[in-house]
């Protein structure tokens, strides 16, 4: 294949390759080619005839509908102009054709299909008219109705990201971490050369006398779940009645890179978890992990049911939240992950000792590009318009490095060899792991949008889990963050459906037989915890003697740039 005669170093990530393989494919195949232009055909009669009728002032109905979650051509002129309404079915003609037939691309594995399509669909949406000003009307309508300003405002923008080197979603001073985020009072109890430990200060005179633990992802800040007293999880967990404690990661440097997923584990999970444990002086906690940290609690629950006797295992119960366990079909991200990509980064990081944050969130934001590269662009160079404040976006963009060993290995034996579902593959910390060894009872948090972690995949982990294991299942409307962070409210924004899934059960067969609930998962959550969490005692103290406050909440790593 063509992608074979070029070097790999010159497209690590198949962006040409690919694209030029699967037109190679569809040349060696041309009876498959002739049915498809056959099908075009018949679009480009059915658009002629739309053109015409328009042209003349006619009532047509589009031939092509723009999907229900594409905002780019939601303003009425896109409708009523015949001008700017044959501009727009053009242009989704040939981008829907286009893109079902890489999808479609015979002769090719379905994960070369599958990098085809994904970044074709990327130079599609690249090259929409909304995108320029002379085929934008909205632009266009702006610049009229302003004089000119827009285009100045845009121009403004365009020079601010310049020099950022980003294109920005939310302005850098929108908001300051520990006064407008992350505010819900607590103290560091812990801190060792990867995290410090928060300890929130109790509201209730009562707590329940098991501790939740939250491993927080390094990808990212922790106050992710501590956005603002209406969206913090912590503080509604704290307001519900439990000893709460979160981690915050250290942004690492190049003094770092050696820093293993081991040490992750022993100095990062371990540790907290023995914290935990020590100072509200019980025997087990609840152990709750989010994205990678989810992945690593999984890792740690395998291990730890091997490292421990029964008897004295450290953990009641345990929770994830949007969780990658089987990475053999990982949603769109799969285009980034092959042996010359992985290579590729390791490279780069060799030079660094780290993986930058802002390489790791444009690859997420590449993911979107609609939503979260182009549609900023629109609004903030051809419109002229203001960043708004934003605290999600603030979070998103305030972005975390990744130790060079520790990625490495977090990239080839889980994306690439997918070994975490391996019997006895892995050996973390000095111990073979097997998922199959964790008994304890799972409460799984997916989200129905999720780009990131998609949550058939997700759904997975109970087939890895012991079969006798109790599990409980939990699919939320919205996506990776939203899905997550989502306070109740009135009435409610959201939905999600929530029951045990039988061990060999198919994850459409269990959504069938799971009814739909409005409202937030988190009240079904602490239901569920409340039913673990022991009897109720008094709260104990924020700090202790044998552990002191080190910093007021939210501590001294999150603020590191």
């Amino acid at each position: 294949m063509v992608g074979e005669s070029l070097s790999k170093h010159l497209d690590p990530f198949g962006v040409t390759t690919s694209l030029l393989n699967a037109q190679m494919a569809w040349l060696l195949h041309p009876q498959e080619m002739v049915r498809a232009l056959s099908s075009l055909s018949g679009d480009l009669v059915a658009l002629q005839a739309h053109v015409v009728r328009r042209a003349f002032g006619l009532p047509s109905e589009d031939v092509v509908k723009p999907h229900a979650d594409d905002a780019r051509f939601a303003d009425p002129v896109w409708d009523n102009s015949p001008t700017w309404d044959i501009i727009k079915e053009w242009y989704l003609a040939f981008t829907h054709r286009l893109q079902d037939m890489y999808f479609e691309t015979p002769g090719l594995s379905d994960k070369e299909r599958r990098r085809a399509a994904f970044w074709l669909r990327k130079w599609l949406n690249a090259v929409a008219p909304t995108n320029f000003f002379w085929t934008n009307p909205v632009a266009l309508r702006k610049y009229v109705e302003t004089h000119g300003e827009s285009l100045a405002n845009g121009l403004r923008n365009f020079l601010r990201d310049a020099q950022a080197r980003n294109i920005q979603m939310v302005e850098e001073n929108a908001f300051q971490v520990g006064k407008d985020l992350a505010v819900t009072p607590g103290k560091v109890v812990f801190r060792n050369r990867l995290l410090e430990i928060i300890h929130y200060t109790p509201t209730t005179s009562q707590v329940r006398s098991v501790p939740v633990l939250i491993i927080t992802p390094w990808i990212n800040k922790f106050y992710i779940l501590d956005l603002n007293p209406k969206k913090s999880m912590v503080k509604y967990l704290v307001d519900q009645g439990f000893s709460v404690f979160i981690t915050s990661w250290k942004n690492p440097g190049s003094d770092m890179a050696g820093i293993t997923f081991d040490d992750y584990l022993r100095e990062g999970v371990n540790e907290a978890v023995e914290m935990v444990r020590s100072f509200c002086e019980v025997p087990k906690v609840h152990l709750v992990g989010y994205c990678i940290g989810g992945t690593l609690v999984s890792t740690y629950m395998a291990w730890a049911n091997r490292q421990f006797a029964a008897d004295r295992m450290p953990v009641v119960d345990w929770t994830l939240f949007t969780t990658l366990t089987d990475f053999s079909h990982p949603g769109d991200i799969e285009v980034f992950i092959d042996e010359a990509s992985i290579r590729a980064l390791e490279e780069s990081m060799a030079k660094k000792g780290y993986l930058d944050g802002s390489e790791m969130a444009s690859a997420f934001r590449m993911l979107r590009s609609n939503s979260l590269v182009w549609h900023y662009w629109v609004h903030s160079y051809l419109y002229g318009e203001s960043l708004p404040p934003f605290d999600v976006l603030y979070w998103n963009m305030d972005s975390t490095r990744m130790p060079q060993a520790m990625h490495s290995f977090y990239l080839r034996e889980m994306y690439l060899q997918n070994n975490l579902i391996k019997r006895d593959k892995l050996n973390i910390a000095g111990q073979p792991i097997d998922l199959r060894r964790i008994t304890q009872p799972l409460y799984a948090v997916t989200a129905e949008d999720d780009h990131i972690a998609p949550w058939a995949q997700c759904y997975r982990i109970r087939k890895y889990v012991n079969v006798e294991a109790p599990v409980r299942f939990v699919l939320s409307t919205s996506g990776h963050i939203l899905g997550i962070v989502n306070p109740p409210v009135n009435p409610p924004k959201r939905a999600y459906w929530a029951g045990e899934p039988l061990p060999n059960e198919h994850y459409e067969e269990w959504l069938k037989r799971s009814r739909k609930q409005p409202g937030t998962w988190w009240e079904d959550w602490v239901r569920w915890l409340q039913e673990r969490g022991g009897e109720l005692i008094d709260a104990p103290p924020v700090e202790t003697r044998k552990y002191p406050a080190l910093a007021d909440a939210p501590g001294t790593y999150v603020l590191e740039k």
